[in-house]
């Protein structure tokens, strides 16, 4: 199985010149060529081996009938990233990518999507047409997971932190019409890619120290590492002039959080960092293979399944 019509730049996946979901055969002239083994996709990272990408995706392979089809997860720093996407050949459907790979992997791209570009981050390579394009689903996997939780033009928000996520943050922040935002970091010399990176959205920024207080109904987007936002929501959660509408908190195990306890606790709507990751891996999926859409609710199921695996054997 091939491929199937991998999406141009800036546009959207077709199912020309692919195998189809339905299980009809593909059309001549692939660039991809046909291959019985299927084909070879990965997720890379430092540390990697906690990552939920290869459930995702090996489920929704299974739904779509890419028999054949493997998805696996690589320990890859900054510094074997160049070595290793070199080394991928045509037996390679795409790369997802984790920290800190997501800003590192630009220079190794022959494209770049206009939407990475402007984050400053690509968490997506896909082979196509012996090029590596670039592109990032973060963004829509934000956007898509913040409907579901009925937020679609909030009237304020905070972001923590600066990172790579946190510049998605900014760019899915201004898919849903709000142009301004606070951002709150502990250092504010670290910043410097998300205020380029804002320059470029057209977002305006204000940045506050770590931990400032949160104005009342914002909407709150954690993008910092587990254990790092603890403290923020617990000791706010009796003052109601304090208090955000929704908190979307990007990590997803274990969950939830304290930062996500405390919000649902005081009534706060919570989104999880899994809606957004299961969101990111199905645009990932229609990107690598060409077909949409993604099988959403068997990639939901399969990753939910294992997150319950694991809260098992860690409470042995």
């Amino acid at each position: 199985m091939s491929p199937a019509g991998r999406g141009g730049l800036g546009g959207e996946a077709s199912h020309s010149g692919g195998v189809r979901a339905d299980g009809s055969a593909r059309s001549l002239g692939d660039p991809w060529g046909s291959s019985p083994q299927g084909y070879i996709a990965a997720v890379l990272g430092s540390p990697v081996a906690h990552s939920l990408s290869p459930v995702l995706h090996t489920a929704a392979y299974a739904a779509m009938g890419l028999d054949g089809w493997t998805y696996t997860a690589i320990e890859c720093d900054e510094a074997g990233l160049p070595g290793l996407i070199a080394s991928c050949d045509g037996r390679w459907a795409g790369l997802s990518l984790t920290m800190p790979l997501k800003r590192a992997v630009l220079p190794l791209l022959d494209r770049t999507e206009p939407l990475a570009a402007e984050v400053g981050g690509a968490n997506t390579v896909v082979f196509a047409d012996g090029q590596r394009r670039g592109y990032n689903t973060d963004v829509p996997g934000l956007v898509a997971a913040l409907a579901e939780a009925g937020v679609t033009s909030p009237a304020s928000a905070t972001i923590l932190g600066a990172g790579a996520t946190a510049c998605a943050a900014l760019a899915a922040l201004g898919r849903t019409g709000l142009h301004t935002t606070v951002v709150q970091v502990r250092d504010q010399t670290r910043a410097v890619g998300l205020l380029a990176a804002a320059r470029r959205l057209g977002m305006a920024v204000e940045l506050r120290s770590f931990g400032s207080p949160v104005r009342d109904g914002d909407l709150l987007i954690s993008t910092v590492p587990a254990g790092a936002a603890d403290f923020f929501y617990p000791e706010r959660t009796g003052d109601p002039r304090a208090r955000p509408a929704v908190v979307l908190d990007v990590v997803y195990s274990p969950w939830p959080t304290p930062l996500a306890r405390a919000a649902a606790e005081s009534g706060v709507v919570v989104v999880s960092g899994f809606d957004l990751l299961v969101h990111q891996a199905a645009r990932q999926v229609e990107l690598m293979t060409g077909i949409q859409p993604a099988p959403l609710e068997a990639m939901r199921a399969a990753g939910q399944a294992e997150l319950t695996r694991r809260a098992h054997l860690s409470a042995r």
